[in-house]
């Protein structure tokens, strides 16, 4: 896990929402995995580091694979957050999750 992940899950701690199950693995038989899921909820987060310094993330090959990944997590009823490193340093990246998980679900709503 890395250090941004960890001071996320220290924050969501802080504010007393569940734990996230780290490295969750989505879409077998693909190696897809989400940094932090709560499945029940089917609700994803991922921390994009390095996007200042031209991280993995940022770069053509690796642009292409998240948008792949990311949209087949979408089309299989997934909510996916991606948050960056101020996002989490702020606990701005807290407070969506936070605010998601409070949120009545569509099912909720009649939609």
């Amino acid at each position: 896990m890395s250090d941004l992940e960890q001071t996320l899950a220290v924050h969501l701690r802080a504010i007393g929402l569940p734990e996230p199950v780290r490295e969750y693995r989505f879409a077998p038989p693909r190696r897809w995995r989400f940094d932090l899921a709560w499945p029940d909820l089917m609700l994803a987060v991922e921390v994009e580091g390095g996007t200042w310094v031209g991280g993995r993330h940022t770069r053509p090959r690796g642009f292409e694979s998240d948008a792949e990944k990311y949209n087949a997590a979408v089309m299989a009823g997934w909510r996916v957050l991606r948050v960056t490193s101020k996002m989490v340093r702020t606990g701005e990246a807290a407070w969506m999750i936070e605010r998601l998980m409070r949120a009545p679900s569509r099912e909720d709503q009649g939609d």
